[in-house]
């Protein structure tokens, strides 16, 4: 019989805070936030390279691995008696509730792109402005595209740029805008398509070249 999601999540709450704890795991206990950064990253690209390959059993294992750094960022926190799980996981319960109104309440948004249209308002209600911070440049432009549509807000670049004039930097930076702009309007993901381009020109056009784990 399957365990109840809320069992099975203390049980591996429990886990963590016994590597963490006395008697526990050196590598585990030497861990901060800033060392685990690396890995926080690379778990994350290895769930999206599970959802590109489609089995259904390595993404589990990748879901896992992804888990785990959030329940070890949030035991640090509750060892400095700041938050803990318990707050990480309301806050977000909290936010699910409060972006959902057309679900928990009484507005309407009946496609996708209204329900986005609402979130990006409701964030900006909020006070939570728009951050580039250290993500990767596509995937911030991407988002930045994706949120001044959504809030109506037209992104205009001019066309059919001429790479023999202006400042070199300047139109590196708007060549790679408009491209995410033209990703976004065609569903495409910058990132992926990038990493995907860069594969099969490595092996040839094959693209069975992998990187390494």
């Amino acid at each position: 019989m399957r365990k109840d999601p809320g069992e099975a999540f203390a049980e591996l709450v429990g886990v963590v805070a016994r590597l963490r704890g006395p008697g526990g795991c050196p590598w585990d206990l030497a861990q901060t936030h800033r060392s685990l950064i690396p890995y926080l990253i690379e778990e994350a690209y290895e769930v999206a390279e599970a959802i590109e390959e489609g089995t259904a059993e390595r993404l589990a294992d990748e879901l896992g691995d992804l888990l785990l750094q959030v329940l070890l960022h949030a035991r640090i926190e509750e060892e400095r008696g700041r938050f803990s799980i318990v707050d990480v996981v309301e806050n977000l319960r909290d936010k699910l509730v409060r972006r959902h109104p057309h679900v928990f309440g009484d507005a309407e948004a009946r496609t996708p792109d209204e329900v986005r249209g609402r979130w990006e308002e409701i964030k900006e209600r909020e006070g939570r402005s728009f951050e580039v911070g250290t993500k990767p440049a596509l995937l911030v432009a991407r988002k930045f595209v994706e949120r001044e549509r959504s809030l109506g807000r037209e992104v205009a670049l001019p066309r059919r740029i001429s790479w023999g004039e202006g400042d070199p930097e300047r139109l590196v930076g708007e060549v790679l805008l408009e491209a995410v702009l033209w990703a976004q309007e065609h569903g495409v993901e910058p990132e992926v398509a990038l990493r995907r381009e860069i594969i099969k020109r490595l092996d040839g056009g094959k693209g069975q070249v992998r990187e390494a784990a």
